[in-house]
């Protein structure tokens, strides 16, 4: 028998708010390269910047999704294409990874093209729990 679980909204909303509430004063580190398989995989690929989620990181999410509060921004400490996150506890601990781009991605970023000492701006963020 196939393990097919669907979440109502509620459940949804409750799970989103968890994971996001580990980000809590966490950081997020942006890399280049393949994203690996899940979030309990080392982290693959250059990291480019570190930014830093706020005391409270994340809204309550509506209909699954949480959207980040503001995250200031940062300095590239290295050169290339942003092509993945991991967002990480204030521990250090991984908690889940996704996409970057300008738009339509998990973390859009004013530019992913990033330069050594170049300002690295978020665009907005946001956390998905599916239903």
């Amino acid at each position: 028998m196939a393990n097919n679980p669907f979440l109502s909204d509620a459940a949804a909303n409750a799970a989103a708010n968890a994971v996001c509430a580990l980000c809590n004063g966490g950081t997020i580190e942006v890399r280049s390269g393949a994203q690996p398989a899940n979030a309990n995989q080392a982290a693959s690929g250059t990291l480019l910047v570190t930014l830093t989620f706020a005391a409270t990181a994340y809204g309550a999410a509506a209909a699954g999704v949480a959207t980040a509060n503001a995250i200031g921004s940062a300095n590239a400490v290295a050169t290339g294409t942003a092509a993945w996150f991991r967002a990480k506890t204030s521990g250090g601990g991984a908690v889940y990874d996704g996409s970057v781009g300008t738009s339509g991605a998990d973390l859009n970023l004013s530019s992913v093209s990033l330069t050594t000492g170049g300002n690295v701006a978020v665009t907005s963020l946001t956390y998905t729990q599916t239903e």
